[in-house]
This record gives C-alpha cells, structure tokens and sequence, in this order.
C-alpha cells in the first residue's frame, strides 16, 4: 500500500544532522534520551500527519508520496528545503553595556531572545564575546545543514471518522478524541467540542487549524460546535440577548394580563347596571326597615370590599337610590290608606 498526496498517516521519525550525526528531533522516546532531547511534556510516538499540507518539513514532506506502509527509509533533505540557508544579514553586533543593563552576561554558545522594534522576538545564539562587542546569530541553529530523515510509515488510516480524529491528535494532542462528537457526510462534516473540556484560547486555536487540514482533505464545508465566533464573543453580548428574549417573552403575558383585567371589569359593570336602572325593583318589605343595625352594617361590608377593588363602581351612589325608592313606595302606601279610609267614612 503506497502513500499518496491527501493521505492521513502515522509516521515514525528520527532527524540528525548530516554534517555531525546530531540528532534534533525523534517520535522514539528511548532515541530521545539517549541523544539528551527528552522533554517530559513531549508526547512520542507515531505522529497523525496529511501528506503534502506541510505539517513536516518541506523536503521530508515532498518525499512521503510513494512510500510504502510498514516500510523505512531513509531520506536526505538539503538546507533549502530544510532550515533555510545561513543569511550574513541575521547576524548582529551589540555592545556588552546594553546586555548588562538587563542583567545579562553574554558567554558563545548562550541562547538569547531580541525583541525588535516591531515587538516581535528573535531568537539567537552568541558567537563571540570581545573588545566590548558581542555578535548574535538569529539563523536557525540548522540553517545551512543538510537534515537527514529515518522514517517509517506505520498506518494509512482510510475510516472518515478515524481521519478526523487523527488531525483532532495532532493539533490538539491534549483532548479526549472519544469525548468528540463527529459526522461526516461526503463533503462536509462536523465537529462538536462541546463534551471536552479545554482553555477557550487553545479551542479557538485549534479550530482554526484544524478547518485548514480537513479542507485540504477533502471536505468543502467544516462546522465546528461551538463555533469561533462563540468562543470569541464577549460575555456581555451573551447576557444581553437573554434580557432580550425575557423581554420577548414578557410583553405577551402583560398585555394577556391587562386584556383580562378590562373584560373582568366590564362584567362588573355589566352587573351593576340593572340595580341602578330598575328602582321598583329594588323595593323590599317595610319588615326590612325595621332589620337591626349589624344585618345592615353585614350588607354593606361586600359593598365597601367591592370599592376597593374598582373606582369606576360608586356603592355609596347606589345605597341612596334604593333609600330613596323605599321612601317614595312607603308614601303611596300612607297615602292609598288614608284614600281607603276618607271613602269608608263618606
């Protein structure tokens, strides 16, 4: 089975330097030990890489197509498509004061990092120390070497799911692949992130890696969930559309409530209407006149409850219509007696 441009692969490697057999960099952890590189925070083992999106070197890249699975190789690359060539204008001249100013004591050999004008570093190796002038090469330790690659292709991994997980180990070593929620359609997918647990900064990072490889094998239409423009967005506007939507969603309840309110209202209206209209109606017996003061005092009391619900009802008004109604009914009553009793006597 033979490697091709677009494949996603684990490969195996170790890199030396041609000119001295120093090794620089190495997937094996025993061979890292051994040449003194070892880092505790490395991760070793087969690296997830695409053939041909530059996630290597551009000379060891160039040569992985054609290789075949299960195989190694071994394969030179020339400085060019390495670490560059050594460029004289790279190579700078300080004085020893602007050193000591900051507590530096400059020494051949020593790592140092410049900061430019621009506020972006450089980072350099001190050739010499002399007659107050110290020269700093900001080539890369590698520059003009020539780089020679062992390497073996261990997998060529053909699943979709398992090609996006792969690019997911690579640019994001630290997340849990099985807690990433992915579906593939025949030019699109979708990744969800939602489940893993990761700093915002190296989500959005990753993201945004990450989208440039899964195009670049094949897929057209890359959503993540969240997206980096939610990740990015501030928390302000995030609480902004809540008040947004609670307002959204109270104004219909208020305008409900009010609606009910007027109808309750008018039914009170509506009742009240035929006392005030019909005062024959309202007469009672005299018998009623004579009712102790508490049974009238009991009477009002739904009366007074009612005023305090509704100023538009007047009780007081309608207790004078219906003393008045009595009054008017106990006169014709005095007066049709003393008619019946004028035409006995005659």
């Amino acid at each position: 089975m033979k490697v091709q441009k677009g494949d996603v692969i684990k490969l195996h490697y170790t890199g030396k330097v041609k000119e001295t057999g120093e090794v620089f960099d190495t997937t094996y952890e025993e061979v890292a030990k051994k040449a003194g590189i070892y880092s505790e925070k490395g991760i070793y083992g087969p690296v997830p890489i695409a053939v041909g999106a530059g996630h290597v070197l551009k000379g060891l890249d160039e040569q992985l197509g054609g290789l075949d699975v299960g195989k190694k190789y071994e394969i030179t690359v020339p400085p060019e498509k390495g670490f560059g060539k050594r460029d004289p204008k790279l190579i700078k001249t300080f004085t020893l004061g602007q050193f000591r100013r900051q507590g530096i004591y400059p020494f051949p050999g020593m790592p140092v990092e410049v900061e430019t004008e621009g506020g972006r570093k450089l980072k350099g190796r001190v050739l010499t120390v002399s007659g107050g002038r110290v020269r700093v090469d900001f080539n890369h330790p590698y520059a003009g070497k020539h780089l020679v690659y062992e390497v073996e292709v261990v997998e060529k991994i053909e699943d979709p799911i398992e090609r996006v997980k792969a690019l997911i180990e690579l640019r994001m070593p630290m997340v849990d692949t099985e807690k990433v929620i992915i579906e593939v359609g025949e030019k699109d997918v979708t990744v969800d992130f939602n489940n893993v647990e990761l700093d915002k900064n190296t989500l959005v990072l990753g993201e945004i890696l990450l989208e440039s490889d899964l195009k670049f094998i094949g897929y057209e239409e890359v959503t993540f969930k969240p997206s980096v423009e939610e990740l990015l967005k501030p928390p302000e506007e995030k609480e902004a559309e809540v008040v947004e939507l609670a307002e959204e969603v109270s104004e219909p309840l208020v305008e409900k409530a009010e609606e009910k309110e007027e109808v309750e209202e008018k039914a009170e209206e509506a009742e009240e209407k035929p006392e005030e209209t019909t005062g024959e109606k309202a007469e009672e017996p005299e018998e009623t006149k004579e009712e102790p003061k508490e049974a009238e005092e009991k009477k009002e009391e739904p009366e007074k409850k009612t005023k305090k619900r509704t100023t538009r009802r007047s009780t007081k008004g309608r207790k004078t219509r219906r003393t008045t109604t009595r009054k008017t009914t106990s006169k014709k009553k005095t007066k049709a007696a003393e008619e019946k009793k004028e035409s006995k006597e005659e």
